[in-house]
């Protein structure tokens, strides 16, 4: 009988706890009002919310066109010998193409005109581009090895209706950020989804905010989940996130979460990964593989080569506060053409 009465109580105490389980729960993750980022990953669904917003974000192409001449170290040609008669003397030239993919996000979509919100390195090609000989000393020369000029450059959507060509209409190379837009000859169908959630506060951010992050890394739409690190690296409030960041992703937009999902807010985009370069000694190549025998002694001629290492999980942000200052500083570029932008205006901090 004592030993019914202990397992009786046991199976008590047991029920006991695990009704206790839902209480629990909402100890352990509570819904925060405090008017803060949440720095929590979200206590419910937000699915339909990410869908919603991923249609607003594209992948854009850019392919820039170039007219390269070639010079011998011992013309000794240097930049004020270029001039177009001396350049059509000269029947050394090829053209060669310079490639680029990232992550667009529509912003604007009035009138048949859309606006997109992307990174400069992006669709930024020179006009110009030059390299120059070296010394024994490794110190330039001042005369040209190369020198190619763009002659052409198209920016593209493959998804937008009319061969979704765009124009560059404002960028800034120094902040990483660029307008593209697009005037259709007819309203598009169906509809263009722009990004519909209000501006943020990049200087609200704090150390393990949590921010979702849509692009194109390798040509494949996604959305990743990251944290916010070294929050308000400046005035305007760049910061780091810890994403695994790969080629096609500059330009993605990152949003956080203000007391709880579906409170997103736009704080800025990814821009650059860190990394480091390294030259080494290559053989030289050939068409196709060649497999090398390191047991056998290597007798060709050697090229310095250079090698990029990504150091994943450090990514830099272009906060929306600057993103915002680029937009207004733009508008007298925009306007004339018609076309518009208009953001959500950032919420208060306080609740």
């Amino acid at each position: 009988m004592q030993t019914l009465l202990r397992l009786t109580a046991v199976l008590i105490l047991s029920g006991g706890l695990i009704s206790c389980g839902p209480s629990l729960y909402n100890q352990v993750y509570p819904t925060l009002i405090d008017g803060k980022y949440d720095s929590e990953f979200p206590y419910r669904a937000c699915s339909e919310q990410l869908e919603e917003i991923s249609e607003s974000v594209l992948m854009v192409n850019a392919v820039a066109y170039y007219r390269s001449y070639s010079f011998g170290a011992e013309e000794h040609i240097g930049p004020g010998d270029i001039t177009p008669a001396f350049l059509n003397a000269r029947a050394r030239s090829v053209m060669t193409t310079n490639q680029a993919a990232g992550t667009a996000t529509v912003i604007g979509c009035e009138n048949r005109r859309v606006v997109l919100l992307t990174c400069a390195h992006v669709v930024g090609f020179p006009d110009t581009e030059a390299t120059y000989y070296f010394n024994e000393e490794h110190h330039s020369t001042g005369f040209l090895h190369t020198i190619a000029f763009k002659e052409k450059q198209t920016n593209y959507v493959s998804v937008l209706p009319e061969g979704g060509e765009l124009q560059i209409l404002a960028l800034d190379r120094n902040l990483d950020v660029a307008l593209l837009g697009k005037t259709f000859d007819v309203e598009p169908f169906p509809p263009l989804k722009a990004f519909m959630y209000p501006a943020g506060h990049a200087r609200e951010l704090e150390w393990g905010t949590f921010v979702y992050l849509f692009g194109y890394p390798s040509g494949h739409k996604m959305v990743t989940k990251a944290i916010v690190s070294s929050p308000n690296r400046d005035r305007r409030g760049t910061f780091l996130v810890d994403a695994v960041f790969s080629r096609g992703f500059s330009g993605g937009i990152a949003l956080a979460i203000r007391d709880g999902v579906p409170n997103f807010e736009l704080v800025g985009i990814v821009k650059l990964v860190s990394g480091h370069s390294e030259y080494y000694l290559a053989p030289e190549t050939a068409d196709g593989m060649v497999d090398y025998d390191p047991t056998i002694p290597y007798k060709g001629d050697l090229f310095v080569d250079r090698r990029t290492e990504i150091e994943y999980g450090i990514v830099q942000a272009v906060p929306m506060e600057a993103i915002l200052e680029f937009i207004d500083s733009s508008q007298a570029q925009l306007q004339p053409y018609g076309y518009v932008v208009h953001f959500t205006p950032p919420k208060s901090k306080t609740p």
